[in-house]
Parts: C-alpha cells; structure tokens; sequence
C-alpha cells in the first residue's frame, strides 16, 4: 500500500467529517463504505463499541482533530489488514479527480473481459448488444449526484474517459438522463448498466439508443453493496 494513497484518503475523509454539518452521519457514511462494524472499529481502538455509537449518533461532541485522526487511521489499518482494497478503490477516484460520492467505483482489470462477465457479476439483463463485446474495466456512477455535482466539462471528462469500458450508473429511475447525455460523448463506452430499475420500467427508447450508438446495455435492480461486490470478484 502506497503511503501517498492512504494520506491523501486519510486527509479526504478527514476533511468531509470536519467540514459536515452532521459530522457523526459522515463518519458512519465512511465506515459502512469500508465495511468494518462499530465493534471491529471500537475492538482495534481499544474503545467501547458505545463510544464509535454516541460519535456517529451525535449523543457526543464532535471529535476533536486527535479523536478523528485516531478513528480514520483505525478505518485505514482495518482495510490495510484485510488487503487494502477500499483504499485502492477510492485512490482510484480520488486520482481521476472525482468525488466518491459521486463515482462509486473506477477500476481496470488484468485483461479485456466479455460483457457477460459484468452482467453476472452485477446480475444483470441485457437489452441490447454492441459490436464490441469486452470491456477493460468498469466506472460505477452515482446518477444522481453526477447531475447534482458534476459541470458540463466534468460529464465530459468522465463519460470520454469510459470507452473500452463498462459503464454503471447507479439511482436511476428510467435511463433516460444518462442515456441522453452518453449522445454528446464520443466514442461512447462498449457497455453501460443501469442499476435500480427494472427490465419493465425502462425508458422506451433506452434500447434504440444503445443500438445506434452501438453499445452494450443492460439492467439490474440488485443491491447496490452486492453489485459492488460482485465487480470486485472480476479478475
């Protein structure tokens, strides 16, 4: 593990849990994404499980800068024992300039793979496929802070970032958004997910699209912690 990918996360988590207005929701935000529970944190600080409790509650006064140093370097020698896995994903997003609030997830895998693999992994079905059938990696985005957050260049950098890849987007109610916003981005991804919906209340014209543009496209309304997981099981 780098020392510069853990410091530069360290100092992000930091920053988002000082600057919130609800510091304890942030911090409890941050442990969830790094799936350690308020034991196995207050079991490595050597804490009552109560205490991680009343922060992320707000039953105890903000953390102190010693206190928020002491639980975001418990979060990072918990996932560094475990092989370090979210720090390299958010070291991946931080690196490509985006917020994890609104890219879940950037990743590249070891060798082109068949868009199967990506529907399995996310359990996904497909509408409509493209002439290339393998992607390079994956970037999962959060839709609706990608609106949100994001200016016309950022949408641009992100989407033309994406091409020998799968692109996921995550909150979506139809596929229309970013559907239409994929028309002004060229060359287009070799596939796209669209998660939270299912087959049946897809946009009408999501398919057509797909096809003109000629990428891959496909659904899932799994679990977004389970979609997670299952990208992060291809090789």
């Amino acid at each position: 593990m780098t020392g510069g990918a853990r410091a530069d996360l360290a100092e992000k988590i930091a920053g988002e849990v000082a600057l919130s207005g609800e510091p304890g929701a942030t911090l409890r935000k941050w442990r969830t994404d790094f799936d350690v529970a308020q034991t196995e944190l207050a079991d490595h600080l050597d804490v009552s499980p109560s205490v991680i409790s009343d922060y992320e509650s707000g039953r105890r006064d903000n953390p102190g800068i010693g206190v928020l140093r002491r639980l975001v370097s418990g979060l990072l020698d918990i996932d560094e024992a475990r092989g370090g896995e979210h720090i390299r994903q958010h070291a991946r997003v931080i690196s490509a300039g985006f917020d994890s609030d609104v890219v879940h997830d950037l990743r590249e895998y070891t060798a082109n793979v068949g868009v199967e693999s990506v529907y399995e992994a996310t359990d996904a079905v497909e509408l409509a496929r493209g002439s290339t059938d393998t992607v390079s990696g994956h970037t999962v985005i959060n839709s609706i802070e990608a609106i949100r957050r994001l200016s016309s260049d950022e949408f641009y950098q992100l989407y033309g970032q994406s091409t020998n890849r799968a692109l996921v987007f995550t909150g979506v109610t139809r596929g229309e958004s970013p559907l239409v916003a994929l028309r002004v981005v060229s060359p287009t991804p070799n596939a796209v997910v669209l998660h939270g919906i299912a087959e049946d209340d897809v946009w009408e014209h999501a398919a057509d699209l797909a096809r003109i543009d000629d990428f891959s496209l496909a659904v899932t309304d799994t679990d977004l912690d389970d979609l997670l997981a299952g990208l992060r099981t291809i090789p």
